[in-house]
């Protein structure tokens, strides 16, 4: 395979190599991933995330494994653990449905490649699109909040909800990003930062709690967030504690937009109920991990609740921005999940 680079993401020497995001932003560490055994691990310790990511990282490991020379039936089996390892975050799903068609046709390998590299390709261009859109809902002077983390790290592209961030402040409309630290695992404190750091966008960290006295103060003019699932309803799975700014949005009166591209979204999902949430290690609650160590400080019979997402229902939103355009809630309520033709 040729070489590729991306934020997250490098395939040289014909291996699949990650970026730790939980050494983030300390250190910059790439994770060898000759294998499905060690993309698993990247993924369920995070060190692969972001839904578009996580199924980009996956389709890339399953044409350099036929590349290397892995018979047909084990890539099939390797496909089938890859869609086990995030089941919340349908992308995965998605770019792995299209792996497989590859993986039926004569010439697998070659079409393995050919398809792993045209996703690749597409999620830039969808996320060059979802900036496009959003941006035109961005008010000049905008103070912005999101959560998580939506940029580069989480795609192969600008992002979705943090590039129409960027794309806003780049048009000159954005003042300021209010950053959630995004608890247990500070995906916003550690990497949303960075990457606004990195860029030059003018941002302020702030601890999940503040969000809602800084709607009180009307110093929120827009919430953007991305999406690891999107019902056919319009209901949403996102970080955990995405639902918790929507009711705050929607009592304060402030806009509530999710960006995302169409391949997160799943029309076979009915409604929020249907998407399965996944429940991760108690430790990530009652301590920290990173590059720096570990640390405790829950009691050690703590007992813990620590679902990775939450659901935020449709009527919580705003507005469905895709990379082929905005979907109204009006849209949404009489079933049809196209993008606006306003």
């Amino acid at each position: 395979m040729q070489t590729l680079s991306t934020t997250s993401l490098q395939v040289r020497d014909n291996q699949l190599w990650i970026l730790d995001q939980q050494a983030l932003p300390q250190k910059k560490i790439w994770c060898p991933t000759p294998g499905v055994a060690e993309l698993v691990g990247h993924i369920k310790a995070l060190r692969v995330r972001g839904a578009p990511l996580i199924g980009l990282s996956a389709s890339l490991l399953l044409a350099l494994l036929a590349e290397n020379g892995m018979p047909k039936p084990e890539l099939a089996a390797a496909l089938e653990v890859l869609r086990a390892s995030r089941p919340t975050a349908v992308n995965l799903m998605n770019n792995l449905d299209r792996m497989k068609l590859a993986l039926a046709q004569d010439r697998f390998v070659t079409a393995l490649t050919f398809e792993a590299l045209r996703l690749v390709e597409e999620d830039k261009a969808l996320c060059d699109n979802i900036a496009a859109a959003g941006v035109q809902l961005i008010k000049p002077g905008s103070r912005l909040l999101t959560h998580c983390n939506t940029g580069g790290l989480a795609t192969a592209g600008v992002g979705t909800a943090l590039g129409v961030i960027t794309r806003g402040w780049q048009e000159g409309k954005v003042e300021n990003v209010w950053v959630d630290e995004t608890r247990p695992l500070l995906q916003g404190g550690r990497l949303t930062a960075w990457e606004l750091g990195e860029l030059g966008v003018p941002y302020r960290l702030i601890c999940d709690s503040m969000a809602a006295s800084l709607m009180a103060q009307k110093q929120v003019d827009a919430i953007w967030v991305g999406a690891d699932r999107i019902a056919a309803n319009g209901d949403v799975a996102n970080k955990i504690g995405t639902y918790s700014l929507a009711v705050l949005a929607h009592y304060h009166h402030i806009p509530f937009y999710v960006a995302a591209p169409h391949t997160t979204l799943d029309p076979a999902c009915p409604d929020g109920s249907a998407i399965p949430i996944e429940q991760r290690a108690a430790s990530e609650v009652t301590g920290v991990a990173g590059s720096f160590g570990e640390v405790q400080w829950a009691p050690e019979e703590a007992r813990v609740y620590n679902p990775a997402f939450d659901v935020t229902p449709a009527a919580l939103i705003s507005g469905w921005v895709l990379d082929t355009g905005v979907v109204t809630p009006t849209q949404v309520n009489n079933g049809i999940f196209q993008p606006s033709q306003a």
